[in-house]
């Protein structure tokens, strides 16, 4: 991966040689992105996969329903929301923490350093990315779950107001969280290694590949602590019936919950962020 910088032929305002400096590290990075196809398939295809595969793979037998009284839905609606917040946190912390990682360990973040990109810079670059390919994995997620499995997405605007809100805080706080993250693995090699079952152990326990509501109350207690349970949480309650409200752990969506949690991890990264990124380490 290459670190070149645009050249800088006269000398702007220190704040609009920043976010000048992000944007085109942004294109930088989706180039980047885009040119690997591991990171692709891994962070940007895999939900969608898993979406077709967990739908055809349970849903033979028609719609599910997972208590009496409650309206059946297919297999691809339940598993819709969990998709989407497995979408967030792959291309928000799994994907900016191996990412960064790789290029402090191969030496790409210390020259980067001896540049004119700062460090806000940088990450105005690292943030847009994963912005925009959150963006475009939930377009083709809904898209696929619309017009290929055949779930009926919601027509209110508040809804979809929702839908925003928890994208948004969960990408950003997912991102923050991936950089403080990427200070862990020592070498390239172990990044994967210390990353990856990381991301799986969230994802169990928080309801994404097995349904919340089935989990045992310990562990559903132990998934509250951190983040990706409120983002399935909040994905639910825009893409699920009222109804299914009752099988959250208050027996309510709790969306003022949701945000909260949300934005104490969106802090917590941000300060752990902060605290820890270096352009080499300090062992180095």
């Amino acid at each position: 991966m290459s670190v070149l910088t645009p050249r800088v032929t006269t000398r702007p305002s220190a704040g609009r040689g920043i976010l000048r400096m992000g944007l085109w590290r942004a294109r930088f990075e989706l180039k980047q992105y885009f040119r690997s196809g591991d990171s692709v398939v891994f962070t940007f295809l895999f939900p969608i996969l898993l979406l077709g595969l967990f739908t055809v793979a349970f849903g033979s037998d028609g719609d599910f329903q997972p208590a009496p009284g409650l309206p059946a839905v297919s297999l691809g609606q339940m598993y819709l929301p969990s998709m989407l917040a497995a979408g967030l946190l792959l291309s928000g912390l799994q994907n900016m923490a191996l990412d960064i990682a790789v290029e402090r360990s191969e030496g790409m973040l210390k020259r980067l350093g001896a540049t004119p990109v700062s460090p806000v810079s940088y990450f105005i670059g690292k943030i847009v990315q994963v912005l925009v390919t959150g963006v475009l994995q939930a377009a083709l997620l809904l898209a696929f779950a619309a017009f290929v499995l055949r779930v009926e997405l919601p027509s209110e605007p508040e809804k979809w107001g929702t839908f925003a809100w928890v994208f948004v805080l969960g990408i950003t706080t997912s991102a923050l969280l991936g950089v403080a993250l990427s200070t862990v693995p020592r070498t390239s090699r172990s990044a994967s290694a210390v990353v990856i079952p990381l991301v799986l152990i969230l994802q169990f326990i928080s309801g994404v590949y097995l349904f919340f509501f089935q989990l045992p109350e310990w562990l559903q207690n132990v998934a509250g602590i951190f983040p990706v349970k409120w983002m399935a949480q909040g994905m639910r309650a825009v893409f699920l019936p009222e109804e299914y409200a009752v099988l959250e752990q208050n027996g309510e969506w709790n969306l003022t919950g949701v945000a909260l949690a949300l934005g104490i991890w969106l802090v917590v990264g941000l300060v752990l962020g902060r605290l820890t990124f270096r352009w080499n380490r300090r062992d180095a």
